[in-house]
């Protein structure tokens, strides 16, 4: 099969893979956010529902540059574990 052939599918893959990265950092910066809310507001969740939502946390902190998302990001997580990490 010639590599030409091969050009057009690579740079579509290549494309739909940058178009599906927004869209998780988003749902990551939702979950993450969204929890912290239901948590503020007094619901209880599970440990396995706080694990998930912390992970969400970690990947939207680590997924943004703003110095700003980062701190919401931070103080989001900080109300889901219950704690402040120690430095």
């Amino acid at each position: 099969m010639p590599a030409r052939t091969l050009i057009r599918p690579a740079i579509l893959a290549l494309c739909l893979a940058g178009m599906a990265a927004p869209a998780a950092a988003a749902q990551n910066a939702d979950i993450c956010l969204v929890t912290a809310e239901r948590i503020s507001t007094g619901e209880t969740l599970g440990d396995e529902e706080k694990t998930k939502a912390h992970e969400a946390c970690l990947r939207a902190l680590s997924d943004t540059a703003s110095v700003i998302q980062k701190y919401q990001f931070q103080e989001a997580d900080f109300e889901i574990m219950g704690t402040r990490p120690n430095n």
